[in-house]
């Protein structure tokens, strides 16, 4: 798959996949009757299991000296098992992805998670020689503080989600950074508290020269989510925050024309969002 590539000012893009997941649209779509979304997403696209395919799209931004990941997908640590029952999918492919872009896991120089959930992170680390290690050995990794303790302590509902190989041994190297809200990464990148499908679920925004680009991480898991806020999917932890959450950065967006890169959007996931007549429109770019 061919990296697509934008540019925001002085910040160079490139969007990259991990591949693609299967999950229920029934739960991607919360309380939506299937018979409103199924034409969003094209009969085609639902299997006989009423699964859709979600993207894994990351995001390289390199300036300067500086190279950053945002996220980095399902990675391949997960049992053939687990693939095939709780995670099926076509996936694995980012450090191939990010080869074709010329990046190395040793050039890069900072990855940001928006949140642990394991579509998310699973290549922070890799296994080596029977141990599990960051797979980006000159990174700092920089996760919201109240994520990191959500993970490290899940409850019934979040820890079929969160593994701890996936986060654990970073700090365990000391490449961790924990945030906590609203901070510059760099100067231009401010990773921004947008929570509701975790308590501290951020989002990575660019600007510069007038230019503005929003990694949404999943405040939104379609971005027709962002064109219709009440859409809300069954994974958010809290519904009604993330109402709140997509409306102030639905509103951003437009007045900014932000360029938005939505994760799980079919590869790149990558457009702006218009209003015309009151009525919101996600177009590709």
């Amino acid at each position: 798959m061919t990296a697509a590539t934008y540019q925001v000012g002085e910040f160079e893009i490139a969007v990259v996949s991990d591949g693609h997941i299967r999950l229920d649209g029934g739960a991607v779509f919360g309380l939506v009757p299937r018979i409103l979304w199924e034409p969003v997403l094209g009969s085609e696209n639902i299997d006989a299991e009423h699964r859709i395919p979600l993207g894994l799209n990351c995001m390289v931004v390199r300036r300067g000296d500086d190279t950053v990941l945002v996220e980095t997908g399902m990675g391949t640590k997960h049992s053939e098992q687990v693939r095939a029952r709780i995670f099926p999918g076509e996936y694995g492919h980012l450090l191939d992805e990010l080869a074709a872009v010329g990046v190395t896991p040793a050039d890069v120089t900072a990855v940001v998670n928006t949140h642990l959930h394991t579509d998310h992170c699973g290549w922070n680390t890799v296994e080596r020689e029977g141990e599990v290690v960051p797979t980006f050995p000159n990174a700092r990794y920089f996760i919201q503080a109240g994520e990191y303790e959500a993970a490290n302590n899940p409850n019934e509902r979040t820890r079929a989600t969160y593994f701890p190989e996936n986060f654990v041994p970073l700090e365990e190297a000391g490449q961790l950074d924990l945030i906590d809200g609203e901070r510059e990464i760099l100067p231009g990148m401010t990773f921004l508290p947008t929570p509701g499908h975790t308590a501290d679920h951020a989002s990575l925004v660019l600007s510069s020269a007038g230019e503005t680009a929003i990694y949404t991480g999943d405040l939104v898991h379609h971005a027709v989510q962002v064109e219709r806020p009440a859409w809300i999917a069954a994974f958010d932890i809290l519904p009604l925050v993330s109402l709140e959450t997509k409306k102030r950065l639905a509103e951003r967006a437009i007045r900014e024309r932000a360029l938005l890169i939505c994760v799980h959007n079919a590869f790149p996931g990558v457009g702006r969002l218009t209003e015309v007549d009151g009525r919101r429109r996600f177009v590709e770019e």
